[in-house]
Formats: C-alpha cells, sequence, structure tokens
C-alpha cells in the first residue's frame, strides 16, 4: 500500500513538472518564435522521416499472419503517384535487378529490387509502358503485390487472347476460302476451257464427217465411172478384135 501511493505521488509530481514546462514554452515562443520553431520543425521532419518504416512494418505483421495482402485503393494512388517516374528513371541504369516477371498478352507484372536501399518495385505494365508501380521494404509484401499484379495481368489479358485467337482462326478460314475459291475458279476454267475444246472437236467431227461423206460420194461415183470406162474398153476391145480367130 505504501508502495502504491509512492508511485501516484511520483507520477503527480511529473505532471505538475511537465505542465510547468509547457507554460514556460507557451510564454518564450512570441518573444524567439524563430528559435524555437527550427527544432520543432526538425523533430517534425525527423518523424514524418522515420514514419514510413513503421508503417511498412505492419503491413509486414498483418501479410505474416493472413498469408494474403491486398493492396488499398488509397495506398495504391500514393504509392503510383510518384513511383512510375522514379521507376522509369532507376530502369536506366544498371542498379536495378530484375526477379521476376510475368507476361500476359501485352500486359505484364515486374518484380524490381534495388539493392542498395533494399528497396523492392512491384510494377504493373502495358506494352513496356509502366502502368502502375509500388514501393516497399518488406520482402513478403512485394511478394503479394506481385502475385496480385500477376493475376491482375491474366484477367486483362483474357478478353485481348480471346480477340487475338479469333484474329487467327478468321485469317485462317479467310486462307482457307481464298484457297478453295481459287481451286474453283482453277475448276471452272478447266471447265471452260473442256467444254471449248468439247465444241470444237465436235466441229471437227462434223467437218470431218462432212468431208467423208463427200469422199464417199466421189469414190463411188469414181467407182461407177471407172466400171463404165472398163464397159467401154472392152466393147472396144471386142470390136477391134471382131473377125479374129479366137485364141
Amino acid at each position: 500500500m505504501d508502495y502504491k501511493w509512492r508511485v501516484r505521488q511520483a507520477a503527480l509530481a511529473v505532471m505538475v513538472l511537465f505542465g510547468g514546462i509547457e507554460s514556460g514554452c507557451a510564454q518564450a515562443l512570441p518573444q524567439d518564435a524563430g528559435t524555437a520553431a527550427q527544432p520543432a520543425v526538425q523533430a517534425a521532419t525527423a518523424a514524418s522521416e522515420a514514419l514510413p518504416a513503421t508503417a511498412a512494418a505492419q503491413p509486414a505483421q498483418a501479410g505474416a499472419a493472413s498469408q494474403t495482402i491486398a493492396l488499398t485503393p488509397d495506398e495504391a494512388q500514393q504509392n503510383a503517384a510518384g513511383n512510375v517516374a522514379e521507376l522509369q528513371q532507376m530502369i536506366r541504369g544498371s542498379d536495378l535487378n530484375e526477379l521476376r516477371t510475368t507476361y500476359n498478352g501485352t500486359y505484364g507484372a515486374s518484380l524490381l529490387f534495388y539493392g542498395k536501399e533494399m528497396t523492392y518495385y512491384v510494377a504493373l505494365f502495358q506494352n513496356k509502358t509502366f502502368w502502375r508501380v509500388i514501393k516497399t521494404t518488406d520482402e513478403t509484401r512485394a511478394e503479394a503485390i506481385y502475385r496480385d499484379f500477376a493475376l491482375k495481368t491474366q484477367q486483362l489479358s483474357e478478353v485481348e487472347i480471346r480477340r487475338i485467337r479469333l484474329e487467327a482462326q478468321k485469317a485462317f478460314t479467310d486462307r482457307i476460302i481464298a484457297l478453295t475459291q481459287d481451286h474453283a475458279n482453277r475448276l471452272q476454267a478447266d471447265l471452260a476451257v473442256a467444254r471449248q475444246q468439247q465444241a470444237l472437236v465436235a466441229d471437227q467431227q462434223k467437218q470431218t464427217r462432212d468431208q467423208a461423206n463427200a469422199l464417199q460420194a466421189q469414190k463411188t461415183a469414181a467407182q461407177d465411172q471407172l466400171r463404165e470406162l472398163q464397159r467401154q474398153v472392152r466393147e472396144l476391145q471386142h470390136q477391134v478384135e471382131g473377125g479374129l480367130p479366137a485364141q
């Protein structure tokens, strides 16, 4: 009981002491505002610089517990605001290492590592153009965001991949149609030639048949003429030999 009473007395004394100090500072501030403001600004700057490390540690603990880290819209906007330009500038150098990359169609996700500052950059891009970039010093969080971005590329590329396949199928069908049409045109041309040739042959056959019939008639007439001449020759021979002894 005596110990608790002493602790309460000590706490009360500390509160009174701090109250007196704050009152003194409040009275002295108007007299030397510039001098007193500088340490306050420096302290606020130091606190703001130290804040990201603490904020990064908290998501890491949450990620370890849930095994899945979902990026909030506000965080994504804040990280993507200046990280895109920063990564575009850094990627031109040789200090950035590409750890993982996933491609789905024209979309891709990359996990990049800047070893000098032990910082990870997770990028979502399309056609080699960065779309979203998340910067973090937490390896677990970086891996989780990368997996999320890789899944997004798969989802975003589904329509694009379907379009590519449909375009290929249409092009293939158009090519088959063109080949089939060409084959049909060739067959049509062959049929036209065949019909033309058939008509020509038929005309030649008619001419040849007419010529043959004319020749047959001429042959018949010649044979008739020959038989008549042979008859005349026999008669003349008989007349010439008339009155002569028979052989």
